[in-house]
């Protein structure tokens, strides 16, 4: 809930912001080649480790230029963004901002003057596409896309073959298949398929996505609940799940962690950035393998997905040219930087040249020799893409209600236009 509190006190910013025109104005840097540059990210483990290799590798060439990494907790990030932006000016902001991609499009819609135009600066068609929507705004490419969020299903072999399955059984099949499947592997093992948090909507947003649809309309601003036949589908999906007595409930993120750490569940459904986690209980080596992500049986479902993910920005102030010229040659051509992220955090990008090479042609032993990595960087390829728009967050704070009221017992047409109802509302 405090998560949730912060997230409507940033929209409340925003909104505020659009109403008065906040936002620095472009060009206001009186020394764009500043030599010292700050940036802000969360995440020590994963994006200020990236960050790092990457300083390390500009630096080496560039050894003029001083990059100060600061870490602030995501919530922080958008909290300290939004006030300072909301006065009108990027006084006390860092050069360059990671900004996470569902909420991307409020500071670029909300503060178009704030950040620096990268049209020019990187070719977007570089990335992979589904990155390009979330990070541009008005014809402009804003953002530099880093990590992604592509999804897949990780699955214990050592239960598939307790309940006389192979992995071969659950690639490339759909949510009512993974479901009988996993009914059986419970029967004959004991063992839980899944593990779920009642108040995390993840599996529905990478259902909608595998089906290209989103909350939001094309538009990024008008509600998509009511009308929406992939919103329905995976409304009904996700009830299929949590009544066929196979789930794990839990309710933070140490508990989910848990659960397959533990060795309590079967499966995890989820984005890539998921791998550490999973590694990190090393008795379990060579019992785990990777799948794609199921589909939904209508709605041209695909077997690809997304769950997170997150971009460079760089801010108009004093040293922005330095700033883009950082992200230039690291996140935004460097393959050699995407090689060093797999193989030291497991991070994988979204630049399209750096998804093949020694990183990710490497067998994975803990995965029983797989190559996660290529994997995850073909399927990366397939994901559909869709305007996360404004006001993601907003709209899930109304469907997590009501998709609690659908577990309930109230129907799924009834949720479904009371959650559109509830969002025109608050939206309009």
């Amino acid at each position: 809930m405090k998560k949730m509190l912060l997230l409507l006190l940033a929209c409340v910013f925003v909104l505020s912001a659009c109403s008065s025109g906040g936002g620095a104005k472009e060009g206001a840097a009186s020394d764009p080649n500043k030599k010292e540059i700050t940036v802000w990210a969360w995440d020590p483990n994963f994006n200020i480790a990236a960050l790092n290799i990457a300083k390390e590798l500009y630096t080496a060439k560039n050894p003029d230029v001083k990059i100060n990494i600061v870490e602030y907790a995501q919530a922080d990030i958008v909290q300290k963004l939004n006030t300072g932006l909301n006065s009108g000016t990027t006084k006390g902001l860092p050069n360059i901002v990671l900004i996470e991609d569902y909420r991307a499009q409020n500071f670029l819609q909300a503060y178009p003057d704030a950040f620096h135009d990268m049209t020019n600066t990187i070719d977007p068609a570089a990335f992979a596409d589904y990155k390009i929507g979330p990070t541009s705004a008005n014809g402009k490419q804003y953002g530099v896309p880093f990590d992604s969020g592509v999804t897949g299903l990780y699955v214990r072999t050592d239960y598939l073959e307790q309940a006389g399955y192979k992995v071969e059984d659950l690639t490339n099949i759909t949510w009512d298949r993974y479901i009988e499947i996993g009914k059986d592997v419970k029967a004959k093992t004991g063992k839980d398929f899944l593990s779920q948090d009642p108040n995390d909507l993840g599996l529905i947003r990478m259902m909608l996505q595998s089906a290209g649809s989103w909350y939001l309309k094309e538009d990024g601003k008008t509600p998509n609940i009511a009308g929406n036949p992939a919103m329905k589908e995976a409304l009904e999906t996700y009830k299929k799940l949590m009544d066929a007595n196979i789930v794990t409930m839990t309710s933070d993120w140490s508990q989910f962690l848990a659960a397959f750490n533990s060795g309590n569940v079967a499966t995890v459904p989820t984005g890539n950035w998921i791998t550490p986690s999973i590694k990190a209980e090393a008795s379990q080596s060579g019992k785990w393998a990777v799948v794609p992500f199921p589909k939904m049986a209508g709605n041209n479902s695909v077997n690809a997905s997304n769950l997170g993910g997150s971009s460079w920005y760089v801010m108009n102030m004093d040293g922005q040219d330095t700033a883009a010229d950082f992200l230039k040659e690291t996140f935004g051509s460097d393959t050699q930087l995407y090689q060093q992220m797999v193989t030291k955090i497991g991070a994988i990008g979204s630049l399209k040249a750096a998804a093949t090479g020694p990183a990710y042609d490497e067998g994975q032993e803990f995965f029983g020799g797989q190559k996660i990595y290529a994997d995850f960087a073909k399927w990366s390829e397939q994901i559909p893409n869709v305007n996360y728009g404004l006001h993601t967050y907003a709209i899930e704070d109304i469907l997590a209600v009501e998709v609690q009221n659908f577990m309930n017992g109230k129907d799924v047409d009834s949720v479904i236009n009371d959650t559109q109802a509830q969002a025109e509302a608050q939206l309009k």
